[in-house]
């Protein structure tokens, strides 16, 4: 089967009209996501296609992965009609904001979706330097917070939660910077793109703090090599775990795997860490603690346990400070200061 862009949409297209004949209760259906948003959406020869249905009442499921191929899933988030606020709260909203902005829109019963989206739009005010710090703002609370819950960490507590908690706090830091030039960064891309938003923000140097943070600096490919094994037989396993996050899936292995191989050849190898990382540490949170151990011995080679752990921690609160510094210096130089 040859797989486009465009065949990736009509499958979109076809997926949204069948669910919408079958379920009166969805008004509105778009698509999201890299399709949307580059010409080439493939990494290691995988996507997913993002699909949001808007429901008249709340849905039995939030999020729903359904598996077409080895290499492509649909990846589909529910959401009430309620979820769409007024058009002033969408345009601070840093996720549901460019989720609205400029999806495809697929499907629609009624105009709603149309009048939110317009509302939004309106004026050119999302661009506006005021709503752009104010979702950066709101993404960089999110990270002190993080912080503020680790800040009391003592060394023998720390574990997959606590990572998990820390790698939210650069995540949130990171893409407060990153809005600043667009939607938030995605997961498997997430190290890729984060060095031209820091130069588009005039801080290259924040790709060297971020990527410190991770314990990138003398990690070797070889290493990363070496964990896969491990973390593929974890992914696994957590995917059958009725407790894990929708994100664990086994249809999402491809997704994951090939693209950390694709990335392992190009520019930028260490990248891959990020959703090795991100993905391993989500499913050793509902295993045992002797499926963990692969897990513990490569988060402790990055310094992300025991008392490195809470050096890292401290230097997440200085790289919220620095981001904050950043943001200020934006809201002066926009007279909004």
């Amino acid at each position: 089967m040859r797989i486009t862009r465009e065949s990736l949409i009509r499958i979109a297209r076809e997926t949204a009209q069948e669910r919408a004949y079958n379920d009166p209760g969805i008004i509105t259906a778009y698509l999201t996501g890299s399709l949307t948003t580059t010409a080439d959406p493939l990494l290691g020869g995988t996507t997913d296609i993002d699909l949001v249905f808007i429901h008249t009442t709340p849905p039995a499921l939030r999020r729903e992965i359904v598996k077409l191929t080895p290499d492509f899933h649909l990846d589909i988030l529910h959401r009430t009609k309620t979820d769409l606020r007024s058009p002033r709260e969408l345009r601070t909203d840093p996720v549901l904001g460019w989720e609205i902005y400029d999806p495809l829109l697929l499907y629609q019963r009624e105009k709603f979706f149309e009048f939110v989206q317009a509302g939004l739009r309106a004026g050119f005010e999302f661009h506006t330097p005021a709503l752009v710090l104010a979702r950066c703002r709101t993404l960089l609370a999110e990270a002190r917070q993080c912080w503020i819950d680790l800040s009391d960490l003592a060394p023998e507590r720390a574990g997959s939660t606590q990572v998990r908690q820390f790698l939210r706090g650069v995540e949130r830091a990171a893409n407060s910077l990153a809005e600043l030039h667009g939607a938030s960064l995605t997961e498997r891309r997430f190290l890729l793109d984060f060095p031209s938003r820091a130069q588009a923000a005039g801080r290259p140097d924040f790709t060297a703090a971020l990527f410190g943070l991770l314990g990138i600096a003398h990690l070797e490919t070889d290493r990363i090599l070496n964990w896969l094994a491990d973390w593929e037989q974890a992914f696994l396993r957590a995917s059958r775990h009725p407790a894990v996050e929708a994100h664990i899936h086994e249809a999402r292995l491809n997704y994951y795997k090939k693209a950390i191989r694709a990335m392992l050849e190009g520019e930028i190898p260490t990248a891959v860490l990020w959703p090795l990382l991100h993905t391993w540490t989500s499913s050793v949170i509902v295993l045992s603690e002797a499926d963990s151990l692969p897990w513990k011995k490569a988060c402790e080679h990055l310094g992300l346990l025991g008392q490195p752990f809470l050096e890292r921690i401290q230097e997440l609160d200085r790289f919220i400070d620095e981001i904050e510094t950043c943001l200020d210096a934006v809201a002066i130089a926009n007279g909004l200061a």
